[in-house]
């Protein structure tokens, strides 16, 4: 199951606090992927289309539990995709009017409403049964595993700006792009879309993105822990080699027997221990020596081998 799926299957279970939820709920449902053909004063009827169980399985339960209205699903297997569809029309009957027009699908006189249905939007729990519902209907989520994405496709540039407005008073930023024909609202951050989850009354599916969250931050964290220590282990294997060359040449030198005890012991301890660090080194010394001793030693080595190899001139 696409983590999609797994968020529409969460939402579909999710109580709404009355029944102007439910009604809400099944309103954006309808208005987002619902198709409505008119044949005559009175004469409606719907069409539902989606590939999500849980979206048809909530439109008939809704459809049923507020308007008893007579429904009929049809399943068809596609043998090229392997996915199901599924196909819920609600005839010509009786009520169906009045009962778009109560959903805010109709505007009696003047036929699709444009914009949401202000007047089911009144209470913040039905404005997130409304965002649920047009989710549950259009909406798409990536696997936040690979990236941070969640948008929703609907068609009509009021109904879109209208429901990036009703984002925005949940904290939501979204972006909105004309595609075809729709419309496309989306967030494409961590925030955006947990803050989206959240809008939606998806509880379960935003602790899944804060936990991937983390684990990507923790992945991340330990990757760059890894690159640092591999490039100071680098940079100490390259001093550290650099010093061995150093000393062998002092070795060579005639002026290595008059060196002092602390001198020759660098000299001694570094040629057999190539791959430590100057403080790694000093710790070998008897007595021990800070890092600041064993470098002050280092450039009284040096200074010995620039000195044999560039003497100072007599005036």
């Amino acid at each position: 199951m696409s983590f999609t799926a797994q968020v529409k299957d969460e939402l579909s279970r999710i109580e709404g606090s009355c029944e102007g939820c439910s009604l809400a709920q099944l309103s954006a449902i309808v208005r987002v992927c619902g198709t409505l053909s008119f044949r005559g004063p009175g004469r409606y009827s719907v069409h539902i289309s989606t590939e999500t169980g849980a979206v048809a399985r909530t439109m008939i339960k809704l459809t049923h539990e507020l308007f008893d209205l007579d429904t009929s699903l049809t399943v068809r297997q596609s043998v090229l995709h392997k996915t199901r569809n599924y196909l819920i029309e609600v005839g010509e009957q009786d009520n169906l009017e009045e009962d778009l027009v109560r959903l805010g699908i109709l505007v009696p006189g003047r036929g699709i409403a444009p914009g949401v249905p202000k007047h089911l939007l009144k209470k913040d729990c039905c404005r997130q049964a409304f965002l649920r519902g047009a989710f549950m209907a259009g909406g798409f989520i990536a696997d936040p595993r690979g990236d941070f994405h969640l948008e929703i496709a609907v068609t009509g540039e009021q109904f879109a700006h209208e429901i990036v407005q009703m984002l925005e008073e949940f904290g939501v930023h979204p972006r909105l792009n004309h595609r075809r024909g729709a419309y496309a609202i989306y967030v494409k951050s961590f925030d955006g879309v947990v803050s989206s989850l959240r809008a939606m009354g998806s509880v379960t599916a935003a602790q899944a993105v804060e936990l991937v969250r983390q684990v990507k931050r923790d992945k991340n964290n330990a990757n760059r822990q890894t690159n640092a220590d591999m490039a100071n282990l680098r940079r100490t294997t390259h001093a550290a080699g650099s010093q061995v060359v150093m000393v062998e040449r002092v070795l060579n030198l005639p002026e290595y027997r008059s060196l002092s005890p602390a001198l020759r012991e660098f000299c001694t301890l570094r040629i057999h221990n190539p791959e430590l660090s100057l403080a790694e080194l000093g710790s070998l010394c008897d007595p021990p020596a800070s890092k600041s001793a064993m470098y002050h030693r280092l450039l009284r080595l040096q200074a010995i081998v620039a000195e044999h190899d560039c003497p100072a001139q007599e005036g």
